[in-house]
């Protein structure tokens, strides 16, 4: 089992730049893959970014993409998302997942909330125009 507790979320203004953390507790980091999610007020959870436990892999949904990367430190039992170039349509409580089954080769189940087993309690991110 693992626990994730997020950081660093706060009010920035439209233009701005944020890091959220993510720091994990528990088994081995490097063990599980690593995702983003966001939800805004009246709005489904939404995919943000992923990363593979080696980190040799990334993912970004399309409203993010070029704007936020997300990185990990194994070393140190953490997940990063910088966000830069933020946009009042940012705005959102953001969590960090994680999950360590095996998965095939290719899938797309890093996009899917339901495929991650743990999630931190939520970091508010609000950008103000």
């Amino acid at each position: 089992q693992v626990q994730l507790v997020e950081s660093g979320g706060g009010l920035v203004q439209a233009g701005g730049s944020l890091r959220l953390s993510c720091a994990a507790s528990g088994r081995s980091f490097s063990s599980y893959a690593m995702g983003w999610f966001r939800q805004a007020p009246g709005k489904q959870r939404e995919f943000v970014a992923a990363i593979s436990r080696s980190a040799g892999k990334t993912y970004y949904a399309d409203s993010v993409k070029g704007r936020f990367t997300i990185s990990r430190d194994n070393a140190k039992n953490t997940v990063y998302l910088q966000m830069n170039s933020l946009k009042p349509e940012d705005t959102a409580v953001y969590y960090c997942a994680a999950d360590d089954r095996p998965r095939q080769y290719g899938s797309t189940w890093y996009l899917r909330g339901y495929e991650y087993t743990y999630w931190g309690q939520g970091t508010q991110v609000t950008v103000s125009s």
